[in-house]
């Protein structure tokens, strides 16, 4: 009888291990773009216009705003470990670019070494104006209210 206890512990401590086990494995994901070579190699410079490009490849990820118009495909590959932030393993952008006739002018694959890493200060946002404190916050408008020149609350013509 104490065997087939200690077989039951045995097998449960293993589940429990096995269970722990797979929580530390990391999360992959991917987000954007799929891309398929095979589609991108169906688009040719000069050939194809911008309806058969979107057949091809789909709608693009982002349209260039400003200079030669260019599609942008982006896809992007993470993986997160437990109680990690996400991060990313690869990242690719496929350009498709046309001349002003709506034809493709070229094809173009990169990485994301061109774009630029922004580190925006999360302290606090300079503004125009005077630093206050908490004090002044809450009773700076005290007398203020209906004092002349305040825009206080009498009916106009009054």
């Amino acid at each position: 009888m104490q065997s087939i206890g200690r077989m039951v512990r045995m097998a449960g401590t293993a589940a429990l291990v096995v269970a722990l086990a797979g929580g530390c494995a990391s999360i992959k994901d991917h987000r954007g773009y799929l891309i398929d070579q095979a589609l991108i190699d169906s688009v040719q410079p000069g050939v194809d216009n911008k309806m058969s490009v979107e057949r091809a490849l789909g709608r693009p990820t982002f349209v260039s705003q400003f200079g030669d118009a260019a599609w942008y495909y982006v896809a992007i590959d993470t993986q997160q470990a437990p109680f990690q932030a996400p991060e990313t393993s690869r990242e690719t952008v496929l350009r498709v670019t046309f001349d002003p006739a709506g034809n493709v002018a070229n094809v173009d694959r990169r990485n994301m070494d061109k774009v630029v890493e922004i580190d925006p200060d999360g302290d606090k946002t300079p503004t125009l104006g005077r630093e206050r404190g908490l004090i002044e916050d809450i009773f700076g408008n005290i007398g203020s209210v209906g004092a002349p020149g305040a825009g206080g609350g009498g009916a106009p013509g009054s």
